[in-house]
């Protein structure tokens, strides 16, 4: 199997190639991966709405995290994703504890809170959400200062609503404006869910991450979910037929049944990719996606710590968003040629970004 042939599969399990692969709603994308990395929101609205049905805009999936059809949390690694609402508890309770688990060994070398402070601090913020109200984490810093708390530096701050989040206590509210920065009480915003074993959690999420990011390896998802190497090889023994491995250059691939045949993708096949698409950022081994002519050059780092361009599958250079009043500037910089096709289909994928932001697109492109 070839780097090309794990590309297209993968964008095939990405939900990427249009036609049969679209989804219906946010929700649906975002319960197709288990979760979904977010700390971008902008960019990963966008991600979402690339697997939806053209012509998706940030409001549609907007609303849908403002009706809480989508919710976003600390769960994995840490940092934040989308969840389906009604899979945040589970998912939580299954990687949350690796989580704190990291997050209490840092605070043990930086911050100095005690366990009583962590217990005040989400019982004074549960008394600030009660009731149904939303708040934004700044809001937080006088009450929890009253309880005694020092919250001087911003990332204490940060790490006490994490770890409210982590114990499944909060959850993202509704948008402030555009932006994703409320938070609401789960209890309040989600409504229960029976608890479930952990084996048929642990079962459930690596089947879901192997069908919807296969062919990957046990150590792709280890660094995706922050689960041990040895939880999720127990997971892929629990999935029984539900997934297939197959041994290539030495390295044991899992996917979902049929998930090593890779589908026909249609050329020019050209995408815009924000840094942290599930495509893209679910990886420990990024051989695969890369293509083999990327030169070594100093500015590659540069060019791939933006958005991602892919053809074909394969990383090929990198993009930046510039997002003004009257249009959006898409400064891409490739790190290989595009022939004339695929500029046109580079050209239409920055207008696809531009309707999705309501906005006239303007692309620059170098060739750096």
């Amino acid at each position: 199997m070839t780097n090309r042939a794990i590309a297209h599969a993968r964008l095939r399990a990405s939900r990427l190639l249009g036609g049969d692969c679209v989804l219906p709603s946010a929700v649906d994308v975002v319960r197709w991966f288990g979760a979904v990395q977010s700390q971008d929101v902008p960019g990963a609205m966008w991600a979402v709405a690339q697997r939806m049905a053209p012509g998706t805009t940030v409001e549609d999936v907007g609303s849908a995290f403002d009706a809480g059809e989508i919710v976003r949390t600390h769960a994995m690694r840490p940092t934040w994703h989308f969840l389906a609402p009604d899979e945040l508890r589970w998912i939580q309770a299954l990687t949350g504890p690796r989580v704190r688990q990291g997050n209490a060994a840092l605070n043990r070398r930086s911050f100095h809170l005690t366990d009583e402070d962590f217990a005040t601090a989400i019982s004074v913020i549960r008394e600030e959400l009660a009731g149904g109200r939303t708040r934004t984490r700044d809001d937080f810093r006088a009450p929890l200062a009253a309880a005694g708390i020092d919250v001087g530096q911003p990332i204490v701050l940060a790490y006490l609503a994490m770890e409210a989040e982590l114990t499944a206590a909060i959850c993202s509210g509704p948008r402030l404006g555009r932006q994703a920065t409320t938070y609401a009480l789960v209890d309040e915003r989600i409504p229960p869910t029976p608890k479930r074993d952990r084996d048929e959690a642990l079962r459930d999420l690596v089947v879901r991450y192997f069908t919807s990011h296969g062919p990957a390896l046990v150590r792709d998802m280890s660094w995706w979910s922050g689960l041990t190497v040895t939880d999720l090889r127990r997971g892929v023994e629990l999935a029984g037929d539900a997934l297939q491995r197959r041994t290539i250059d030495g390295q044991e691939y899992v996917a979902a049944p049929g998930g090593f045949e890779p589908p026909p993708v249609d050329a020019p096949f050209v995408r815009l990719l924000s840094n942290y698409d599930e495509y893209l950022g679910s990886y420990v081994d990024y051989s695969p996606i890369f293509d083999p002519a990327l030169p070594k050059a100093r500015n590659v780092a540069d060019v791939l710590g933006a958005h991602i361009v892919v053809r074909d599958g394969f990383v090929v250079g990198g993009w930046r968003r510039a997002l003004g009043p009257k249009a959006i500037t898409v400064s891409v910089t490739l790190l290989l040629p595009l022939d004339a096709r695929e500029r046109e289909a580079l050209a239409a994928e920055a207008e696809a970004l531009g309707r999705f932001f309501g906005l006239p697109a303007d692309l620059r492109v170098v060739v750096g």
